[in-house]
């Protein structure tokens, strides 16, 4: 994701400072329709003949031709889609909704790191109510165990992001380079480049919290652990160690582009192979095709290196869920949304316009893992995504502060990037600020 100003950033902050002060305010079930209690599947069936308007917080694009189907098969129903902002742009729009009592959506989009924020503080609600447990397996490991919060299911996985590497084949066959199966080999790659071609490196990175995670979460870290109020964060776990061994290396060595992801720059280096390789979701390709167009052909993807030799282990990078605001007007006619657009036709809806899918179904289904992508030389990369998305390690854990933690991650490990401070000390930093602010809103933090 582009990098936060600090505006934003501060923005960001001030608004996770009002999450746990909210929670008191967030049982109230009088607007709800009567689902403070179960809800059948008749009576989500009953809401969708009755109708109603629905407003839905989203940036995803595909969602767009989700709604105008689920308005063509069921209309009665009106949905306003709302571009509230990107990321912690509707996160502090839509805290700032839930604090005054008025303008809160039906549906928001939720990032899977930032949903146990909302969760704790009782903003959004527990879809347990909906019998969304039987979905269980719907969906691929990785984003079922991210919408889970304590015992409660807070959103439905609407995409996933688990890891791959998407290389420049052109590239590294000019420099007769191997494509690296563990990290240690993407070290030395990495190194051959540059010594080929000064110009050239193995990828970017100015320092991202989400990649940064989801590499420890690879390496089978758990830097983080819940329990409830009671928080424990520690970088200096056996996973952190791994990452911070070949990263710090990347860094010290030069041998990292300092071109920040997402800018004009970032996909210049795409285009031109100056970058050679993007360890990252599978929610990618769309994005080379639409901004690196120039590129097609050259790239390929591959499965993501390991830490240890001969294991197959991912983690998610990205990916998103839908969840209902505690205060939405109409919680059983938004849950029939919920499930269109998460288990139903909007699922195949989603994946024709380019999305990438939580959904076991979509994952194994002959025709998602035939298809054949143009940019990527004809390859069926969808098969190296679904082998990732059953690969992913189990047991990650994000902090129920996560978007402020992530949004002081430039003022600490970011350092490591642009002074003598080292990525460890970086790590540090970041861990005693995040439970210092934990700390400060009324969590025990160790």
């Amino acid at each position: 994701m582009p990098t936060l100003t600090r505006r934003r950033l501060i923005a960001a902050a001030a608004a996770a400072a009002t999450v746990l002060a909210l929670s008191a305010c967030g049982d109230d079930d009088k607007a709800d329709g009567g689902t403070s209690g179960a809800v059948s599947d008749a009576d989500v069936q009953a809401a969708l003949e009755k109708g109603g308007t629905l407003t839905v917080w989203a940036w995803e694009p595909t969602l767009k031709q989700v709604v105008e189907k689920f308005q063509q098969a069921n209309p009665k129903v009106k949905i306003n889609l709302v571009n509230a902002g990107t990321g912690n742009d509707q996160y502090t729009a839509l805290q700032n909704a839930i604090a005054a009592g008025s303008g809160v959506p039906d549906v928001a989009q939720l990032e899977y790191y930032a949903l146990p924020q909302f969760a704790l503080a009782k903003s959004v609600t527990d879809l347990g109510r909906f019998s969304a447990g039987s979905l269980k397996d719907t969906f691929t490991p990785g984003p079922w165990t991210s919408v889970h919060s304590g015992d409660g299911i807070f959103g439905l996985p609407m995409d996933s992001g688990p890891m791959a590497l998407f290389y420049n084949k052109e590239v590294f066959d000019k420099h007769g380079i191997a494509v690296p199966a563990t990290w240690a080999e993407y070290l030395d790659a990495a190194r051959k480049l540059h010594r080929a071609d000064p110009k050239a490196y193995i990828t970017s990175d100015t320092g991202d919290a989400g990649f940064t995670t989801s590499m420890i979460w690879q390496a089978g870290g758990k830097p983080y652990k819940v329990d409830g109020t009671n928080v424990t964060i520690d970088f200096s776990d056996p996973g952190a160690t791994e990452f911070v061994n070949v990263w710090q290396t990347l860094i010290s060595e030069k041998l990292l582009a300092p071109i920040a992801g997402w800018s004009d720059q970032w996909f210049q280096g795409i285009s031109n192979g100056s970058i050679a390789t993007l360890p990252t979701g599978a929610w990618m390709p769309a994005n080379f095709t639409s901004s690196a167009p120039s590129g097609a052909g050259k790239w390929r993807v591959a499965p993501l290196p390991q830490w240890q030799a001969g294991a197959k282990a991912s983690a998610e990078n990205g990916g998103s869920s839908l969840a209902i605001p505690e205060k939405a007007a109409d919680k059983t006619l938004a849950y029939a949304f919920l499930k269109y657009a998460a288990v139903g036709d909007g699922v195949q809806i989603r994946v024709d316009n380019g999305a990438f899918p939580a959904t076991t179904a979509q994952l194994t289904s002959p025709a998602f893992l035939g298809d054949e992508f143009e940019y990527f030389g004809g390859q069926k990369a969808n098969e190296i995504f679904a082998q990732s998305a059953q690969a992913v390690v189990p047991g990650w854990t994000y902090l129920p502060f996560q978007v402020y933690a992530n949004s002081v991650f430039n003022d600490t490990v970011g350092k490591a990037y642009v002074s003598p401070t080292t990525l460890a000390d970086g790590l540090k930093a970041w861990q005693d600020q995040s439970a210092k602010y934990g700390t400060e809103q009324g969590f025990t933090v160790k």
